[in-house]
């Protein structure tokens, strides 16, 4: 979208007006968009990852899978599971993707502040995830409380960061970040990705 505004000069110069896009909750029907916008952000070795061991045959945690529209279409994504973290309850973020060609509108960001306040707003204590340091820094997220846990699986250890939501979330916990939401039913199966791979 692009918009005119006056310079100084008094000539016209283009600009990139705020791009109107909505964040909702998930629904079924973004089940192909969704899983076509992984495959472009993330490539289609992304089932082998070893956090998708932790959301395999599992439902996302309810009321925190979200969908962001602009103009007609699904451009971005984000969904927390749960986990249990070495003996501590939390939830799990990711995967996090926006389109490619959308990233400067801020829809990532805007994403991560939407779903760090549902999951505060539900009562979750803790948010993991495995990303980047640098971006995820901006959001509250370290490495301090996970250096007695780990993933099962190879994982870099510099990229498991926490947030804690509420203050000792994290006490105490040791060990492997395992699965713990509700499995998938035959209902429930139109939203997990195996159920396309079909």
């Amino acid at each position: 979208m692009t918009d005119l505004h006056e310079t100084a000069t008094n000539s016209y110069a283009p600009t990139i007006a705020a791009a109107p896009y909505v964040i909702r909750a998930e629904m079924s029907s973004d089940i192909a968009a969704r899983e076509s916008l992984l495959d472009v952000c993330f490539g289609a070795s992304r089932h082998a990852r070893t956090c998708q061991r932790l959301r395999d045959g599992r439902l996302p945690a309810e009321g925190l899978a979200f969908s962001v529209d602009f103009e007609g279409k699904l451009v971005g994504t984000i969904r927390l599971w749960h986990v249990d973290a070495g003996g501590r309850a939390a939830v799990m973020l990711g995967p996090l993707a926006v389109d490619p060609s959308l990233r400067a509108l801020g829809i990532g960001a805007a994403l991560m502040k939407h779903a760090i306040a549902e999951a505060a707003a539900r009562g979750h204590g803790a948010i993991l995830l495995l990303g980047d340091p640098p971006y995820y820094a901006r959001f509250g997220f370290t490495p301090e409380r996970m250096e007695t846990l780990a993933l099962p699986g190879p994982f870099e250890r510099e990229r498991l960061l926490a947030l804690e939501l509420k203050a000792g979330a994290l006490d105490r916990a040791r060990g492997i970040i395992l699965p713990s939401g509700k499995r998938v039913r035959n209902t429930d199966a139109e939203f997990q990705p195996s159920a396309l791979a079909a």
